[in-house]
């Protein structure tokens, strides 16, 4: 019975080892692109609030395949859209009015 208690923990050892080493490459792989791209966070932001003549709310560096792109959050009048930025070009690729920012202000205010 004990030799099955340890053969059980050192699975389990093991395999938080190793789950913690795939998180850790995970993160060095994203750091990598990141540093891969030839815009900088800061462009994609100025790009993404001109398209769309607003402000930024949140960014972030995603990617998805070959794909790098920036997501960019902005806010102009009452509206709010989702603005794919490339990380390769700058240019803007996707944009979509955020709908469920709006219906979370109207659940707010009842």
């Amino acid at each position: 019975m004990n030799r099955n208690r340890i053969i059980s923990c050192a699975i389990i050892v093991v395999a938080a080892i190793a789950g913690t080493a795939l998180a850790t490459n995970k993160i060095e792989n994203d750091a990598k692109a990141v540093l891969g791209a030839k815009l900088s966070l800061t462009q994609a932001i100025s790009i993404a609030e001109q398209h769309v003549k607003g402000r930024a709310a949140s960014a972030e560096f995603e990617k998805s395949g070959t794909k790098q792109f920036y997501d960019v959050e902005v806010v102009a009048g009452s509206k709010v859209f989702d603005i794919e930025v490339d990380g390769m070009t700058g240019k803007v690729g996707k944009v979509a009015e955020d709908v469920s920012d709006a219906e979370e202000d109207e659940d707010e205010d009842k």
